[in-house]
């Protein structure tokens, strides 16, 4: 009836796992080029494979010891401009709702897109976040 309501767990499945997001276009360009260190910044979506394998994955890689010293979400479809400059840093990639993407020192160095998120289970998607996690962080 009214989705933009439905969009607020969404947002807060990811915020209440210590997700800050970012809205605007200047946000993520700010956190990109000026943050040194590991930046994470998940693209969140509507679809079902964001809520039963994408957001599920990102909760539970972030229990690990190892993380990202930054992480981000940008919401496909509601921040428009913060996500297209997001996508603008995944170089070589073509845009992909859900997706997440690890950066070190502003250098795309890991991508899972979505489809590394469709037909797999949130474990092995976490699996794959926290071997980039130990490789990069």
């Amino acid at each position: 009836m009214y989705p933009e309501l439905m969009l607020i767990p969404m947002r807060e499945e990811l915020t209440k796992a210590g997700v800050q997001e970012l809205r605007t276009a200047d946000e993520v360009e700010r956190v990109i080029t000026t943050q040194a260190g590991t930046t994470m910044i998940v693209v969140n979506s509507v679809c079902g494979c964001a809520a039963g394998r994408m957001r599920p994955a990102v909760r539970a890689a972030l229990h690990h010891p190892t993380r990202p010293d930054h992480i981000y979400s940008v919401f496909a479809g509601q921040d428009k401009e913060a996500t297209e400059r997001a996508r603008g840093y995944f170089t070589g990639q073509q845009p992909s709702s859900p997706s997440i993407a690890l950066f070190k020192d502003g250098q795309l160095v890991h991508i899972v897109e979505r489809h590394q998120i469709e037909g797999r289970s949130a474990q092995m998607i976490a699996h794959n976040l926290i071997a980039a996690f130990n490789q990069y962080c």
